[in-house]
């Protein structure tokens, strides 16, 4: 297993997979960091990388909502101080609840207090619950509390609203736009010949992507260690297209971001993010590259309408 708490301090911890760090997870983990203050403890997140499924059932990794390093991120921001990466492994999933909260918890977290979410299982074949949790609590000194579930906010119920388009739902449930990370590589540049120059990004495996269409969002550049760094930080209002783009046949799916306005950017190689704010419509097959332009200069003129202020 990783790391955890150095020495003997005793800490806050909230387990999860955690995957989209959703309203509903921002509760337990609040509480989590609220616990650690009321009780002078260190608050740690424990975090399973790769997706628990993918290990007991390979092939059935579920469409990812936040990068690795943006979940920590966001945890971090949450007021956690230290994001733990446990990795997951067949080994690991064949612990019975009692080992796990023996050799994880008791003593490699030394927990004094264990925060989770009304739904939360552990354990071989998912054999333990809160219930569980709280027994094992007594028998290696750390009390429990759970958190009501935030009612109709789930990883399940967000990646299903992607997959309809429905962007503007995944917002209100993450608290946030929803985001699709990566890097800018070079595409089939028809925008740019087009005289709306986009970032083609590709993004990592298992990505949450929005259903085909178009959509007013945002660009931003994300510092990534060993990558360029030019625009760090920068935030533009976007045109997004998603898909195969009928009008050219034979052309793979992509996420391309049109930063409105900007035809000066060098974007290629950085590492960038495109926050989804609505969807403008569904993708269309044009007759003519001139009607086509003419429906782009409409996506534009909604995107910049929707993303001003």
């Amino acid at each position: 297993m990783g790391p955890g708490v150095q020495g003997s301090e005793r800490s806050a911890v909230t387990i999860g997979v955690f995957d989209g760090v959703h309203r509903g997870h921002q509760r337990v983990v609040e509480r989590a960091v609220a616990t650690a203050r009321e009780r002078g403890l260190r608050c740690v997140a424990v975090v399973f990388e790769p997706h628990p499924s993918e290990v007991v059932r390979p092939g059935s990794h579920p469409a990812r909502l936040t990068t690795p390093r943006r979940r920590s991120e966001l945890l971090t921001e949450l007021g956690v101080d230290e994001v733990c990466v446990e990795e997951f492994t067949l080994e690991l999933s064949r612990m019975s609840p009692g080992e796990f909260a023996q050799s994880m918890l008791a003593d490699r977290l030394r927990a004094a207090v264990v925060v989770v979410g009304a739904n939360f299982t552990f354990g071989h074949r998912a054999a333990g619950d809160t219930e569980t949790l709280a027994a094992l609590g007594e028998k290696y000194d750390f009390t429990v509390e759970v958190v009501p579930l935030h009612d109709g906010v789930s990883s399940t119920e967000i990646r299903e609203r992607l997959v309809d388009g429905d962007v503007e739902g995944a917002t209100a449930d993450l608290g946030r736009p929803h985001r699709v990370e990566g890097v800018v590589v070079r595409g089939y540049q028809r925008g740019r010949q087009l005289g709306f120059p986009t970032a083609n990004v590709e993004t990592q495996p298992h990505t949450a992507i929005p259903a085909d269409g178009v959509y007013a969002g945002w660009l931003e550049c994300v510092p990534v260690a060993n990558l360029p760094t030019v625009y760090e930080g920068e935030r533009w209002p976007a045109a997004i297209s998603v898909g195969t783009n009928p009008t050219f046949e034979g052309v793979p799916r992509t996420v391309e971001a049109y930063a409105l306005d900007r035809d000066d950017l060098e974007l290629y190689g950085v590492h960038v993010a495109v926050d989804f704010g609505a969807r403008l419509r569904g993708n269309t097959r044009f007759d003519s590259i001139e009607e086509l332009i003419a429906q782009i200069h409409a996506d534009v003129d909604q995107a910049r309408r929707l993303t001003s202020g």
